[in-house]
């Protein structure tokens, strides 16, 4: 099956992949909050795994096995206390869990120790993080709603999709060229604008959120999907790579294509929580 996709074209790969990994993500969504957290979890440990692979690109040796185990450590550990199967106090292991990265560096025997520190961190801090808090999002009312969670999806999909017409159409004006040469403002403004419009449908039809959150929540995509995108950029760039990686046949890796999610995700679910 991946040896039939991979002699597609680009675009026909993109085509394929896109409507069956929507199909799984609507399905996962929406079928109970298990299916939800198998697909999460499955995500958050390739996405580490597959930062942690990047950075050996440029001589770093992370303690992979250290690193997924606290990345499904913080994502079990916020669905067992969503679901009120684990005391919130079992948190506070998170800390010495994080400083023991440290000590078993002194057993590894690696260059560049601290270096290997930090980027096993940074791998949780960037994927395991957001992609625990998304959850957050499900357990808004006490019992898992599926509409905020799926309402997210569509205003990323629809901000990206914006972007591309836009930009395609009428880019101009680099956004940061620097960085992501193909970016421009004309792309992030039509992405911004469709957000928006599909945010204000979501509060006719989707009732768990009230419609200015909806709105907010798009407005925060459009801002924060954008900078997830021109990250990720940074960080390949900066590691000499194209692409994080080719799980995703014509998408590139995890964070090539949940980039704008993995960024937003924090500051949405803030924003929930406060407003």
């Amino acid at each position: 099956m991946s040896k039939n996709i991979s002699a597609l074209s680009n675009l026909q790969q993109r085509m394929i992949v896109g409507v069956l990994g929507a199909g799984l993500f609507v399905g996962s969504i929406l079928f109970s909050e298990w299916t939800f957290f198998l697909l999460f979890l499955a995500l958050t440990l390739l996405g580490t795994l597959e930062f942690y692979k990047l950075s050996g690109a440029q001589g770093i040796k992370p303690n992979k096995v250290w690193g997924l185990v606290l990345a499904a450590g913080i994502f079990i550990s916020i669905f067992l206390i969503q679901k009120d199967l684990m005391p919130i106090e079992l948190l506070y292991l998170a800390a010495p869990a994080i400083i023991f990265t440290f000590v078993l560096e002194l057993y590894r025997k690696e260059p560049q120790p601290f270096t290997n520190v930090a980027f096993t961190l940074l791998g949780v801090l960037y994927i395991a993080v957001p992609f625990g808090l998304l959850q957050l999002m499900g357990y808004l009312q006490g019992d898992y709603q599926w509409e905020p969670i799926l309402g997210l999806m569509l205003l990323i999909w629809s901000a990206d999709t914006g972007a591309y017409i836009a930009g395609k159409n009428f880019g101009r004006n680099k956004l940061l060229e620097r960085v992501s040469p193909g970016k421009t403002w004309e792309g992030w403004v039509g992405g911004t604008l469709l957000a928006i419009v599909v945010g204000w449908g979501l509060g006719l039809f989707f009732q768990d959120l009230e419609q200015y959150q909806w709105i907010g929540v798009a407005i925060l995509v459009s801002i924060f999907g954008v900078l997830g995108d021109l990250v990720e950029s940074l960080l390949k760039r900066s590691l000499g790579v194209k692409d994080s990686g080719t799980l995703l046949p014509g998408h590139g890796g995890i964070l090539d294509r949940f980039d704008s999610l993995i960024m937003a995700i924090p500051f949405i679910v803030a924003f929930l929580k406060i407003f």
